[in-house]
């Protein structure tokens, strides 16, 4: 795939980290029909693992597809993303309360995360559930807020909660079972191996 090629050094001018990759999100985002700030959201997480935990090997791709199908990058239920990366309004899924085959979860956040006092539900536009975003949750934009709802620490967060229990996603195994422990369900990982082989296509060309 076509990978940043910038290392992430710092806040760059003008705002977030991921910032600095705005030329390249600029030329890539046009060839996989995703936004500048969410391209620029995937590429920075992929470029802090490649200094933090290069033996994951994580690529952006695998980033972009679980955000399209989780929420079309930021878009699910009218919303979009700011400038800074800020889902608006929030992306809140339905409830968890075990109708329709959706798992069942009693509230967990007293509804802080997700205005919810009776289930939980998945947030923000990389869906997390409650639970696990305060196990990941991370501030990637250095706003001073670990905020499910921006991409830019929901990305990074999803790049940790892949890589963990030393998965090298260059190994198919690891990447089916990384993608199995987001969604257990194989028709979803299906669903993001495929659009993650057309991004990484599409940026070639």
């Amino acid at each position: 795939t076509a990978a940043p090629g910038v290392q992430p050094t710092g806040t760059a001018v003008g705002g977030r980290p991921a910032d600095a990759l705005a030329n390249w999100a600029k030329t890539i985002g046009p060839k996989v029909g995703i936004s500048q700030t969410a391209m620029e959201a995937y590429g920075y997480a992929e470029l802090v693992f490649a200094q933090t935990n290069r033996s994951c090997a994580l690529n952006w791709t695998t980033l972009a597809a679980i955000g399209f199908v989780e929420s079309s990058h930021g878009q699910a239920n009218g919303a979009s993303l700011d400038s800074n990366g800020r889902a608006t309004p929030k992306i809140i899924g339905p409830p968890l309360d075990g109708q329709g085959g959706r798992m069942r979860i009693v509230d967990t956040d007293r509804g802080e995360l997700d205005n919810d006092t009776a289930y939980d539900h998945a947030i923000g536009p990389m869906q997390f559930i409650p639970t696990t975003w305060k196990e990941v949750a991370v501030d990637a934009d250095n706003d001073g807020q670990k905020d499910p709802h921006d991409i830019d620490d929901a990305a990074l967060a999803a790049a940790d909660y892949l890589c963990r229990n030393g998965r090298n996603l260059s190994i198919p195994a690891d990447w089916w079972d990384a993608i199995l422990s987001y969604n257990d369900v194989r028709p979803y990982v299906q669903k993001v191996f495929d659009t993650a082989n057309q991004y990484g296509q599409a940026s070639r060309t």
